[in-house]
């Protein structure tokens, strides 16, 4: 299954920045919240943009694929969510707006053709079965 390959990349995304927040709150000694640290504040918000975008656009490229999609098109669908995260987390980190929203729009293009692959590859024969 090739969505596997990008939960894989997905989840390992999330690990990197789960340890980020974790490595600047024992750096700046914050329990919660940020403690006012500019570089906690994007490390948290870096970590939970990711964890808002990436499950559900996994979910929606396992389907995809599931649904019968060709492969190349989960490719560029994951390819494309990948790259969107990582140009966010670039961006946020040397706070480089055009990166970030480049992040933000590559990511939105790849849940959009992922939810519209799978409207177009759906069973709707099985969706509206009255068995």
């Amino acid at each position: 299954m090739v969505s596997a390959l990008y939960a894989v990349l997905g989840a390992l995304l999330l690990i990197k920045f789960s340890f980020d927040v974790v490595r600047l709150r024992m750096q700046y000694r914050v329990s919660y919240g940020d403690g006012g640290f500019s570089e906690l504040q994007s490390a948290i918000r870096i970590h939970g943009n990711a964890v808002e975008y990436i499950p559900i656009a996994l979910i929606l490229l396992l389907f995809m694929e599931m649904n019968g999609a060709l492969t190349w098109m989960v490719h560029v669908c994951g390819i494309l969510l990948i790259a969107g995260r990582l140009m966010h987390y670039y961006g946020f980190q040397h706070r480089l707006f055009r990166w970030r929203r480049s992040g933000m729009s590559a990511t939105w293009c790849a849940l959009l053709l992922m939810a519209i692959a799978n409207i177009w590859y759906m069973p709707w024969e099985l969706v509206f079965s009255l068995r």
